[in-house]
């Protein structure tokens, strides 16, 4: 969190007394004028700003959160580049027009002394809300990099209440800071956090598909630096410098550090002489130069961004300004509260109706028909967006209801066993394209509505259906890859069962782990094993008596023994045992009902299942090898992302490159985990390779967690 929170402190700090000074400035010209019954008009404007710059905020926030996935990528992305774009102004500004910001504000507020309160209003309002603006969209940008709000915003409030006192103090001439030196300093620490910023909104603009080159890595360091150390942390949260970045991101962070602080340093020389004076002037300090004459107990004065201190007006010139300000306070027909209410409700309200009307929502919804004869009655064309279909069986059997491309047989959305009689919504999102409806009763022929073309609107996600059919053919490839794995395992466990009864326990720990590893790369398979998996590799966690009881068999009991001093006598019947179940699960697989649809579902809950057993040393039982079983499992993975290639290719391109970056990261980690044909315990991994470890899996399973929906079996193909 707090790693997070130091670049939204430091905008916070530097925006804040940036727009600090300026209102300072707004009151000390007022002030100094005689006219402190317009001060309200100033508070006015600045309150009007900050309810812009929450708005602002708001509507990103909440716009962003009714986009895809991919969409939400390209927006932040998008909004990312523009906040760097901000932010590089910002810094160049302000070195550029410290010196002479005092002067520029006075004499726009002296020019609105002469005119009505809302010149005044917006004079203020102008001169603060781009710093609301530029830290706003700041601020939403590091919180979409670091994946949650609570340390920006924490940073950024420490950062505004710190420049708060800190322009309090000032204009209560208690500090002295040199402010030229200030924004310089803030201004190249700004660079360097902006090109981060800018790095990882080009990251985004690849996830999301603006960009090519989401997966040409110019390095990946994941296998020798801990994403998730402390120091890690840090510096991706305040640098946004990541341990694997793309050749996009590192060209776009070089050039811009490069190109941006070489012409802000060559900048900040070549002024320098000009400033001598402002750079050695402390606030408050050049009152006297100005020449003004403060008279004792009217000493209120307030800093400029130059150092220079207004000194408030003179008794005379407050007897000139009082009459006028109570000729403009007796002509007031509005409440006083009336305008501030007014200026800060205004951006809210606008803001709710775009993010009201900007959200996707459903159109009306319209009833459509289901039968087993008649399928999408009442259909027309809709109009592109975001529609709620409601979806009547008035037929007599169940029906699966999908709505989709007729040319394709893509996808749109789907209603899953709708009962006769009764009515489910389905919600999708309708752009540019032709659509029909295909019900398909629990008995009987599919039957498809007429089509209708809707134009207009963007192109909408679909997925194009797999029937069992199309998982026929990967279905027989790793039908045979197990079968070539069963006969290797019956081999192996009947020569780990003679070294057993042989009395070479030293030799047997050695066959049982190459046993037990061929047996562990199968793991798609086993749902279809059915009792076997337990009696071949069944845990010891819930059997009355553990470890001890007569229920414990398999590779788990073997191993327990061999590691645990038992008796080459004790183990012989167990081992035995094993060879006998291995034996019987190669002879019973050919007639197992393997269901097509395990292989999508077993993509990632192979994975699941190292996280949570192996990676834990929950399943380790002396031995020591939960990482090799962990590699076992990870090239079991490996053999069914290779037969199911095909059809992912088709329908997801942009998964695989990224799937196989992810299995070539954890591959090299638990690689580096072994030693000959010797493994490192899971438990006596340091923190930090444990660590590696767990993200690269967590990693890879997020990436495959869409593959079971992709290749989901559907009965609209």
């Amino acid at each position: 969190m707090w790693d997070d929170a130091f670049p939204s402190f430091l905008i916070g700090l530097r925006e804040g007394l940036e727009a600090g000074l300026i209102v300072s400035i707004l009151v000390a010209t007022l002030v100094r004028a005689g006219a402190r019954a317009r001060l309200v008009q100033v508070w006015t404007g600045v309150l009007a700003a900050i309810a812009l710059a929450l708005s602002f905020g708001a509507v990103l926030t909440f716009t962003a959160a009714s986009l895809s996935a991919t969409a939400q990528e390209a927006f932040g992305g998008t909004l990312s580049v523009i906040a760097v774009a901000f932010v590089t102004a910002m810094v160049f500004w302000m070195r550029r027009s410290a010196h002479s910001l005092s002067g520029e504000i006075k004499e726009k507020v002296t020019g609105a002394l002469g005119m009505g309160a809302g010149v005044l209003v917006a004079t203020s309002f102008l001169a603060v809300g781009r710093e609301g603006l530029e830290t706003a969209l700041f601020l939403w940008t590091t919180a979409q990099a670091a994946g949650e709000s609570a340390g920006p915003l924490t940073g950024a409030a420490i950062g505004l209440v710190l420049a708060a006192a800190l322009c309090w103090g000032l204009y209560r001439r208690v500090l002295r800071i040199n402010l030229t030196r200030f924004f310089t300093a803030t201004g190249a620490v700004l660079i360097v956090i902006a090109a981060g910023v800018l790095g990882y909104g080009l990251r985004d603009l690849q996830e999301g598909g603006v960009l090519p080159g989401r997966t040409s890595y110019a390095f990946d360091l994941s296998g020798s630096v801990d994403a998730g150390a402390w120091y890690s942390t840090l510096v991706q949260g305040v640098f946004n410098l990541t341990p694997t970045m793309t050749w996009l991101q590192v060209l776009g962070y070089g050039g811009y550090l490069a190109v941006v602080m070489t012409l802000f340093v060559r900048g900040v020389r070549g002024t320098a002489p000009k400033r001598v004076a402002a750079e050695s002037t402390d606030v408050g300090e050049s009152a006297v130069a100005a020449g003004e004459a403060i008279p004792a107990g009217a000493r209120e004065a307030v800093p400029a961004a130059d150092g220079e201190a207004v000194p408030a007006p003179t008794a005379d010139q407050a007897s000139q300004q009082r009459p006028e300000s109570r000729a403009l306070s007796a002509v007031r027909r509005r409440p006083v509260w009336f305008v501030p209410v007014a200026v800060v409700t205004v951006p809210a309200v606008i803001a709710g109706a775009a993010v009201a009307f900007g959200r996707p929502k459903p159109a009306a919804a319209e009833t459509v028909a289901v039968s087993e004869k008649e399928c999408g009655k009442g259909f027309s064309a809709p109009k592109p967006g975001r529609q709620t279909f409601q979806m009547h069986n008035t037929g007599d059997k169940t029906s699966e209801v999908y709505l989709v491309d007729p040319a394709t047989n893509a996808v749109y959305g789907e209603v899953e066993g709708l009962a006769p009689g009764t009515t489910r919504a389905l919600v999708a999102t309708v752009a540019g394209g032709t659509y029909a409806w295909r019900c398909v009763p629990s008995s009987g022929t599919a039957v498809t509505s007429k089509a209708v073309r809707v134009s207009g609107g963007s192109t909408s996600q679909a997925v194009v259906p797999v029937s069992e059919q199309d998982l026929s053919g990967p279905l027989r490839q790793y039908r045979s890859y197990v079968d070539k794995g069963l006969a290797t395992l019956v081999g192996q466990t009947r020569v780990l069962a003679a070294d057993i009864k042989g009395g070479h326990l030293g030799k047997a720990r050695g066959d049982w782990l190459t046993a037990h590893l061929t047996y562990s790369s199968l793991g798609a398979a086993y749902g279809t094993f059915e009792d076997f998996d337990q009696k071949i590799n069944g845990r010891a966690d819930g059997l009355p008596g553990g470890v001890h009881g007569k229920d414990f068999a398999g590779f788990h009991r073997v191993e327990y023994g061999l590691w645990h001093g038992e008796s080459a006598a004790s183990l012989t019947a167990p081992a035995q045992q094993l060879a006998t179940e291995a034996a019987g699960l190669q002879q019973a697989f050919p007639q197992q009902d393997f269901d097509p649809s395990d292989l999508p579902l077993r993509a990632h809950e192979i994975l699941e299942n190292t996280l949570q057993f192996e990676l834990t040393g929950d399943t380790d039982e002396g031995s020591g090898t939960n990482l090799a079983t962990a590699d076992a499992n990870l090239a079991g993975t490996r053999e069914l992302i290779a037969v199911l290639r095909p059809l992912l290719t088709t329908r997801a391109p942009r998964l695989l490159p990224t799937v196989d970056a992810d299995i070539a990261r954890l591959q090299a980690l638990l690689d580096a985990a072994r030693h000959g044909d010797a493994w490192t315990p899971v438990t006596q991994l340091d923190a930090t390779a444990r660590a590696r470890v767990d993200g690269a899996t967590g990693q890879l399973l997020e990436d495959l967690s869409p593959v079971p929906d992709l290749l989901e079996i559907r009965k609209s193909a």
